[in-house]
């Protein structure tokens, strides 16, 4: 699901939208606000259900995003468990 398709998620601080991600992986290219959550939420002793940071620099918003995006996303879920609390970022 993304935030823009859900209207109760649109123009929430990205806490809450963490927050709402309820156990849940949150796939975000707004990587500097939610590794400042991250940590945050670290030092607190708080676990969210998982962070994947995408990288406009490895993931270019051309016509191929969707398509690679996808692709990573799959063999990221196929090679490893995204445990809770745990934050990557993906690979091409």
């Amino acid at each position: 699901m993304a935030v823009t398709e859900d209207s109760s998620l649109v123009g929430l601080a990205d806490g809450q939208v963490l927050e709402a991600a309820a156990g849940r992986a949150l796939v975000t290219a707004n990587i500097r606000d939610f590794v400042r959550l991250d940590h945050q939420w670290r030092a607190a002793g708080r676990a969210h259900g998982g962070l994947v940071f995408v990288s406009t620099k490895t993931f270019p918003q051309d016509r191929s995003h969707v398509g690679a995006l996808v692709a990573a996303l799959d063999r990221l879920l196929a090679t490893q468990e995204l445990a809770p609390g745990a934050a990557v970022f993906l690979q091409r």
